[in-house]
């Protein structure tokens, strides 16, 4: 489910709120690799708690006459580590281009041409370590 899905969610606290986050899934690692913008939402509830509890989800669909809705999802909790260091980064972020794009290759060259200064110093990437899935 983890590797088929494109986005998840995450909650601040008791706050009735989630949002989602465009993901990758490192099944070696253990580990989903997320970016999102510098200021907002999502910034604020990674560096509010760094222990996520999150839900992917595919949805195959209401079956009409059978009221029936098909779908299946992984549940998980873990931790948020932001990544700092520039190849890490581009190792993250390589990882999300092959899992959202059809052609990924002029992506991935543009990424490895990426130095030190450039605007990928100022992605906010992480990585949520997994500890628990069901």
């Amino acid at each position: 489910i983890l590797k088929e899905t494109n986005y998840v969610t995450l909650a601040k606290d008791n706050e009735p709120y989630i949002v989602s986050l465009s993901h990758s899934y490192d099944e070696e690692a253990e580990c989903l690799y997320i970016h999102c913008a510098s200021e907002g939402k999502k910034l604020d509830f990674m560096r509010g708690n760094p222990i996520v509890s999150e839900q992917a989800l595919i949805d195959h669909g209401y079956h009409h006459g059978e009221c029936s809705h098909l779908y299946v999802s992984a549940v998980f909790k873990g931790k948020l580590e932001f990544i700092e260091d520039l190849e890490s980064k581009k190792k993250a972020l390589g990882h999300m281009i092959l899992h959202q794009e059809k052609n990924p290759e002029s992506l991935l060259t543009r990424l490895k041409a990426f130095q030190a200064g450039s605007p990928i110093d100022k992605t906010i990437v992480a990585k949520i370590v997994i500890e628990e899935l069901t």
